[in-house]
Formats: structure tokens, C-alpha cells, sequence
């Protein structure tokens, strides 16, 4: 019968002694996987994360009174009046996203008064720094269309519910 100590050890590499199976000896095997663990695998971003992201940062800036064209907005105001129904920050924004690089379409209402200019410089400021910082993705471009201008004596389009 074969001693148990004999069953349990390994030969050591360029030794040609015995060794005792220890942890040590044990774990001479390479690890699997190697490099950083945050470049396993793959992240993708949808467009509507994107669009979201960017509708936000879009309607933060002075001077934007909303994004849509006035179709759109009209729509809109209709479904958000729908119980269960919440407003789409998505409106007004397109997004076309690629593995690392997105481009973005704006659609906006300016308030009467402003520089359209400014608010169009400070929209692609907030939306770039915004899309970058969350989604990590480089804005090669963000197009921005002015559909209108909200005059101080027009009504909005999308009231305040008279439930409150």
C-alpha cells in the first residue's frame, strides 16, 4: 500500500526533489482573465439614456423655455394629462450613439428677450459636459434647431392641473 504523504506531493520544477503539496506549491497556475478588471466586457449606452441626459442638461439652462417643436409639445401636453402619464425629457432631443462617440439634435423654445446665441453656446456647453461626464461617451456635435420664441403674453400649452 501506497504511503498517504507520497500521494500528496508534487514534484518541484528544475529541483527533481519532492515537495509537500502546500498552498504555496499550489498556486503556481497563472491568473485567468488578466488586465484590469474594468476592460472585461463590453458597456453599451442606449440612445434614450443619452436623449435623457441631454434633455435634462438642455432644459437647466436660463433661457430655454422648453425643447419640442409645438406639435410635439402639443402632444405632449395631451399624454402627461393621461393618469399614470409623466413628462417626457426626452422631447425635442435626438441621439445617435456609437461605441464611443455620440452626436445630438436639439429642439428648443427660447424665451422672448434672450440671445439666442447665448442660449444656444450655454446649451452646448451643459449638454457636452453633461453627456461626457455621465455616459462617458466624447459629443462630436450637438445641432441645435430654435422652433420658436415664448412671448411673455402667451399662454403655455401645458397648464397646471387644476387638482392639485
Amino acid at each position: 500500500m501506497t504511503d498517504m504523504t507520497e500521494q500528496n506531493r508534487t514534484t518541484t520544477p528544475g529541483l527533481g526533489k519532492e515537495a509537500p503539496d502546500t498552498p504555496a506549491t499550489a498556486r503556481r497556475t497563472t491568473r485567468r482573465g488578466g488586465g484590469d478588471p474594468a476592460t472585461r466586457g463590453r458597456t453599451t449606452i442606449a440612445d434614450g439614456v443619452v436623449e435623457k441626459i441631454a434633455g435634462l442638461a438642455a432644459r437647466d439652462v436660463v433661457g430655454v423655455h422648453a425643447l419640442g417643436s409645438g406639435l410635439s409639445r402639443t402632444f405632449g401636453a395631451v399624454r402627461d394629462r393621461v393618469p399614470g402619464g409623466s413628462k417626457s425629457v426626452t422631447r425635442g432631443v435626438k441621439a445617435e450613439v456609437g461605441e464611443v462617440q455620440t452626436a445630438l439634435d436639439l429642439e428648443i423654445v427660447v424665451d422672448y428677450g434672450v440671445s439666442i446665441s447665448d442660449v444656444a453656446r450655454a446649451v452646448r456647453e451643459n449638454v457636452v459636459a453633461a453627456v461626457e461626464r455621465m455616459a462617458g461617451l466624447e459629443v462630436v456635435e450637438v445641432n441645435i434647431a430654435v422652433s420658436d420664441v415664448k412671448l411673455p403674453e402667451e399662454e403655455d400649452e401645458e397648464p397646471e392641473p387644476r387638482i392639485q
